[in-house]
């Protein structure tokens, strides 16, 4: 990184005014949910078989490589198979198929855990329960905590995402499971300190979160900027702890974690019961009626978008998540998986690019340090070894070098390219 670096965020329209104060709409009972059988390029083996039945929470199928990720059914019904359809990775996926009974009976025996629990205990349940970082990761959070050089523990609240207000309205409905699940994971964590980051515009919340924490003098609430992206692990780290990393946030003593796989955490503690429903932000500005929809972990984008009055305009650009970190995707058939936190629903219009203008904001913003322009250039070039040097791996595609293009080009697309051409040279 070079010491000449621009701000390297951005202050960003967000939106959140569209969701921000709406009712959660639960979505209506499907007759199908479809599971998504996919984390990164992971073999999931399946645990169930046609014709089975099953119950909300029954483990139906696992990740089981060098990281144990159980997967559970998310209504009650019949196991019908599994079906191949378009996933968030605009690949076609295996999907796990069930078909609701329309009962919503929830599987016996579910465990729940003391807040008395030690560290070691924790650290067993959130594997157990198949605890994944709900922050658009899907990072399975277990492994994380299986340390013992945390010294402070940051707990994101950040959503620095435009539109998106789903962990905001997740944490004002779940205030208690959340500070059961902060606790349980302070203690995992064996840290001195944590620290809840959270952005100084919200007003309404941060006191009612130093309320809840009130008692517990080594937490604490901490304000930040409001810009983009603040939500960044190592954007969000630096400012609280003024370090930076190469790899990993444990290399400076740290553990980061969603505020909202905190609040699932406390959920699985008190109900037994794994993540099988998520609230889902769906907004933007051709979808008629944006709210956060509370659903079942396979619920089709279709149902999501129905739900909130349907499309206002017949082409539209859809994302599974928001729109600077999000997947584009071309059919709502994508399905709500257990990282899911929202869809987008832009109105299209035709952008033109224009030659690049060589004026660096792409480099000045980039909060990762890089030369994207560069990148991109050396990419179109076919310059391999120059690619190298100019490390595009380190890209968290955050997209602000495409926001911030005066010439409106596509460079954080140019940089996903880059990395392919990258990663098929390692293969090779």
């Amino acid at each position: 990184m070079s010491f000449l670096i621009g701000p390297m965020q951005k202050h960003l329209n967000g939106h959140k005014e569209l969701t921000a104060h709406n009712e959660i709409l639960h979505v209506a009972p499907q007759a199908k949910v479809y599971i998504p059988l996919a984390m990164g390029n992971a073999k999931i083996d399946v645990l169930v078989k046609e014709g089975d039945l099953v119950k909300v929470g029954t483990q139906v199928a696992a990740r089981n490589d060098h990281f144990y990720v159980p997967i559970f059914a998310s209504v009650s019904g019949k196991v019908l198979g599994i079906e191949k359809r378009m996933g968030q990775n605009l690949r076609p996926t295996d999907h796990l198929v069930i078909e609701s009974d329309g009962n919503m009976e929830k599987a016996e025996g579910l465990s729940t855990l003391s807040n008395d629990a030690d560290s070691e205990a924790i650290i067993a349940f959130m594997k157990e329960k198949g605890l994944v970082g709900c922050g658009g990761a899907g990072f399975p959070t277990y492994v994380k905590y299986q340390t013992d050089k945390c010294e402070t523990l940051i707990i994101n609240a950040v959503e620095c995402e435009p539109y998106i207000t789903a962990d905001a309205q997740t944490i004002e409905r779940h205030k208690d499971d959340l500070r059961r699940g902060v606790l349980a994971m302070f203690k995992a964590s064996k840290a001195k300190k944590c620290l809840i980051g959270i952005k100084e515009t919200k007003k309404e919340l941060i006191p009612q979160l130093v309320e809840l924490f009130k008692d517990q003098s080594d937490v604490t609430v901490t304000p930040v900027k409001d810009v983009y992206p603040m939500g960044w692990e190592r954007t969000l780290l630096y400012t609280l702890v003024h370090k930076r990393y190469d790899k990993l946030p444990i290399e400076v003593g740290c553990i980061v974690s969603n505020a909202t796989t905190a609040v699932m955490l406390g959920i699985a503690m008190e109900t037994g019961m794994p993540i099988v429903e998520k609230v889902v932000t769906v907004s933007g500005d051709a979808v008629k009626d944006p709210h956060n929809v509370i659903c079942p972990v396979g619920t089709p984008f279709s149902e999501l978008v129905k739900t909130c009055g349907g499309y206002t305009t017949e082409v539209v650009d859809l994302i599974a998540g928001g729109p600077m970190m999000g997947s584009a995707v071309t059919k709502d058939e994508v399905c709500v998986g257990l990282a899911s936190n929202a869809v987008t629903v832009l109105e299209h219009h035709d952008v033109k690019e224009i030659a690049c203008l060589r004026c660096g904001k792409c480099i000045d913003h980039c909060p990762s340090g890089l030369e994207p322009v560069n990148i991109n250039n050396a990419f179109k070039a076919n310059d391999i070894d120059r690619l190298e040097k100019l490390r595009p791996m380190d890209c968290i595609e955050c997209g602000m070098c495409s926001y911030i293009c005066p010439s409106k080009i596509a460079v954080t697309e140019g940089i996903r390219r880059a990395k392919r051409a990258m990663a098929l040279r390692v293969k090779r």
